[in-house]
């Protein structure tokens, strides 16, 4: 059944934003093909956006992803209008926003999009309590419904018992949650993040990110992600926009910007990534081999007669049960065939969850006999993985490696990619 595209929650069409008085005047000469540095020599002017063109779909978490100097955080300030555009146009749920007036923008900011950025933005002379309840305090809504609303956002980031406190009595971490409760408080459909982990140490910037990814589950709010970190992209982002130059050189999904990269550019934002802690086994998972769904082994023999391989899964209607080889069929006497299929008769192959990162998934790998069969929430098969197609994925090198069928190659690369 075919499902039907959602319109975008976002548009970005045909975008460009150059720095200096005179921007107008200079456009052609960019779409012309003058460079960045040319035209700040020649101008003094500065390209900051080139003819960008986005669509973001409502719930997902598009992370625009590049460099310092590379124009994100210039882009994500059109989407506001905290920049205006040289030229282009900016819809946001049907509407131009460019055309709105000082008075619709104002409540354009106040109730569509909320911002969290990088360093908190926090009043400092205000309680947590006040500070989040902030933006329901400028949309005018009475003091004991929005103090109410804010208790209830400060316990949802795991601030409950801080409503009190003030700015400067919390850590980075609890700084960047109160921002986020307050983004989150005035309901707004989309949020804004402007490197908003960045800040933060290693291992709160990772608890951070669970909680968004937690929190987005519940939420399903329309979240566009500033970041120059691309494992934090690769973790949190529905789909990914890397610029360079103020120019998107790849949109895509996580999985096709690693496996797949636009450029040399790209190439190299990527090849330092550890594929097995940002790829998911269903990425890279193959079709099953050979479903057994026969209810006696007489049958089961004919569709291993009939197939190419020399082993099966064997499914029923409780999902994936076993491998059954051929070898072990053909072993059966054949006063057997109309009998069920036994326990005994299956090897105990684990099978592996389709979501499951691929570095959960290297151990038991490498302990089977048989690629593992992959499954869903439900337990159906939904594929297979190998050895050699999960050594292929992790390897550093891009070329075609004759190591498909050298076990003790492809071991050795999953054993040091599990080690990493």
């Amino acid at each position: 059944m075919s499902t039907t595209q959602p319109q975008p929650m976002i548009q970005i069409k045909n975008l460009y934003k150059i720095f200096g008085p005179k921007d107008k005047s200079f456009l052609q000469a960019v779409k012309d093909g003058e460079s960045k540095d040319d035209l700040l020599a020649r101008t003094g002017h500065t390209l900051g956006l080139k003819d960008i063109n986005l669509d973001v779909y409502p719930g997902e978490i598009f992370v625009i992803m590049g460099l310092s100097g590379s124009g994100k955080s210039t882009l994500i300030r059109h989407f506001n209008r905290l920049i205006d555009p040289s030229e282009g146009e900016i819809i946001v749920d049907g509407s131009d926003v460019m055309k709105l007036s000082d008075k619709e923008l104002r409540e354009f900011r106040r109730h569509k999009m909320s911002m969290v950025f990088q360093r908190f933005g926090l009043l400092p002379h205000k309680t947590v309590i006040d500070n989040v309840a902030y933006g329901l305090q400028i949309q005018g809504m009475e003091k004991a419904k929005r103090l109410d609303t804010a208790k209830s956002w400060i316990k949802t980031v795991g601030l409950e018992g801080y409503e009190a406190q003030y700015p400067s009595q919390l850590s980075g971490g609890q700084q960047q949650r109160v921002g986020l409760a307050r983004a989150l408080c005035t309901d707004a459909e989309i949020l804004l993040m402007d490197e908003a982990f960045s800040a933060l140490d290693p291992l709160i910037r990772s608890e951070m990110q669970d909680q968004l990814i937690e929190l987005q589950e519940k939420l399903h709010k329309t979240i566009i992600f500033i970041t120059h970190d691309l494992d934090e992209a690769l973790r949190i982002g529905d789909r990914i926009a890397i610029l360079r130059d103020g120019v998107v050189v790849q949109q895509d999904k996580p999985v096709d910007i690693l496996l797949n990269p636009a450029d040399d550019y790209v190439e190299a934002f990527v090849k330092d990534v550890n594929r097995a802690r940002a790829l998911t086994v269903e990425t890279v998972m193959q079709p099953p081999v050979l479903r057994i769904t026969a209810e006696t082994l007489g049958e089961a023999i004919s569709q291993m007669r009939k197939s190419s391989e020399d082993y099966g899964y064997v499914v029923n209607d409780d999902g994936y049960q076993g491998v059954i080889t051929q070898e072990t069929l053909e072993q059966v006497n054949k006063n057997d065939y109309h009998k069920e299929i036994p326990e005994d008769l299956l090897d105990d192959v684990p099978a592996v969850q389709s979501d499951a990162l691929l570095e959960e998934v290297i151990p038991e790998t490498l302990d089977s006999d048989h690629p593992l069969p992959v499954v869903d929430d439900n337990g159906d098969l939904q594929g297979h993985l190998s050895k050699s197609t999960l050594a292929e994925v992790l390897s550093d090198s891009t070329t075609n490696e004759s190591t498909e069928n050298n076990d003790a190659t492809v071991e050795e690369r999953l054993s040091d990619k599990g080690a990493a």
